[in-house]
């Protein structure tokens, strides 16, 4: 299966890299675009190069998308047609996107999330009007094919229920346990 990251200036790193390398030891073939050439800075100024760029592979199909927040990198994600049509596609073919932090934020803008589904974000970030139904207390949230979740300190639960929805159960428990996160 693969997975498409995209990676922004701004991009919260801890976040990114735990998605990044959870996914990959579940065996998942893992993507990372930048939103341009060259190299990323992130939110602590850490500089990253991706893969590629989202304009490189904005045809290619992916089974799933997942943003890291920085609410920086998520305002620069939510900017991005390229990104906002690869989002649609993913939608309207009902493929997994996950999003952390402050990028639930891209997919409200996006119409990604509507008024019936449920998620999380961090709360410094939650705008004043939004579609959907925003639970507070949850760290993770599974609204049918989009997965939501609050920041830094969730992102291996999040990565984690992305791992159990695209590779089951057992490859999750797997990932996990050398990890030490239960």
């Amino acid at each position: 299966m693969k997975v498409l990251v995209p990676l922004a200036d701004g991009f919260e790193e801890m976040e990114g890299i735990i998605i990044i390398d959870v996914l990959r030891r579940a065996g998942l073939e893992v993507r990372t675009a930048s939103l341009k050439p060259g190299e990323i800075l992130a939110s602590r100024k850490t500089r990253h190069i991706a893969d590629t760029t989202i304009d490189a592979v904005r045809k290619e199909t992916f089974d799933a998308v997942v943003l890291p927040g920085g609410a920086e990198g998520a305002r620069n994600l939510a900017a991005n047609a390229d990104l906002a049509d690869i989002l649609q596609d993913m939608k309207g073919k009902g493929k997994l996107i996950g999003a952390i932090c402050a990028a639930p934020n891209v997919l409200l803008q996006h119409g990604i999330l509507g008024d019936q589904d449920r998620f999380t974000l961090h709360p410094g970030t939650k705008p004043e009007q939004y579609a959907g139904q925003y639970d507070a207390d949850a760290r993770v949230v599974q609204s049918g094919n989009i997965y939501t979740s609050k920041g830094p300190g969730t992102a291996f639960e999040f990565a984690l229920s992305i791992v159990e929805e695209l590779c089951g159960k057992e490859m999750r428990d797997k990932v996990a346990a050398p990890m030490f996160v239960a």
